[in-house]
């Protein structure tokens, strides 16, 4: 079973960026979940331990690694990897309180396309089999543009983000490692209500690509990296920080994309 990697996720990131993480919980051990997806057959997650998990997807199946967050009570972030794909990861945010789920599926692609990040991302929302009214089902969301926030992943670790359009953000760091260094990528944001929203990031100029769940009652965001190295070895990686707003840059005429 493949294990995350915790301190960097790739070449060119360097720090604890999951030094303000929420903790690992075991509580889902000795519970299933079924997942319903339009597209394909229902998802079967078996948790046999706090971080072992046996799933089937109708003829297909494996045991293997997993780790579960609790962001808020019955509202969980699951890192899964499997030892069959080895350059795929994915990450479900599954809310027992409404029954819906959403899945962000990344992969590295085995060659790289010029002008586009190396790894990308889908989107697949569900819903819990069991769940007798789901709430409103997960979208894409234009609820972050023209916000302004700081990313507090640890000490001496700060980031500011700048959500520009439906499909770029800007990034600079201000402390760390990477400090006065910045850039542009592509970017994808979904709301889950109450608060909630899973942003996702694909960078250009090195292979990773990022799925975050903010809390914005909290104000803290946990998210997984999965990253190509420069040895072509594929990491996961784990980030948590703390979130203080800046400011919202609010357009009068002409909207952004």
């Amino acid at each position: 079973m493949t294990e995350p990697q915790e301190d960097t996720a790739a070449d060119g990131f360097t720090g604890d960026l999951a030094g303000n993480r929420l903790p690992r919980t075991d509580r889902l051990a000795g519970r299933e979940l079924r997942i319903a997806e339009a597209t394909e057959d229902d998802l079967v997650l078996g948790f046999r331990t706090g971080d072992v998990v046996e799933w089937r997807r109708g003829a297909h199946g494996g045991t293997d690694w997993y780790e579960a967050i609790e962001v808020r009570p019955e509202v969980w972030f699951l890192t899964l990897r499997r030892e069959d794909g080895p350059r795929h990861a994915d990450v479900l945010v599954v809310r027992e309180d409404t029954g819906c789920t959403l899945r962000v599926a990344s992969d590295v692609a085995p060659e790289p396309t010029p002008g586009w990040p190396r790894v990308g991302q889908t989107f697949t929302p569900g819903t819990l089999a069991a769940a007798e009214a789901p709430g409103a089902e997960p979208g894409p969301t234009r609820d972050l543009i023209g916000w302004r926030a700081l990313y507090r992943y640890g000490p001496g670790l700060v980031y500011e983000h700048v959500y520009l359009n439906s499909e770029r953000y800007a990034w600079q760091c201000l402390a760390g490692a990477q400090r006065g260094q910045g850039d542009v990528d592509l970017a994808t944001t979904w709301s889950l209500g109450d608060g909630l929203y899973v942003f996702t990031f694909r960078e250009f100029l090195i292979p990773v690509a990022t799925t975050w769940l903010y809390d914005l009652d909290a104000m803290r965001t946990t998210g997984t990296f999965l990253a190509l190295g420069a040895d072509d070895t594929v990491t996961c990686g784990a980030g948590g920080a703390y979130i203080t707003e800046l400011g919202r840059v609010r357009y009068p005429d002409d909207q952004p994309v």
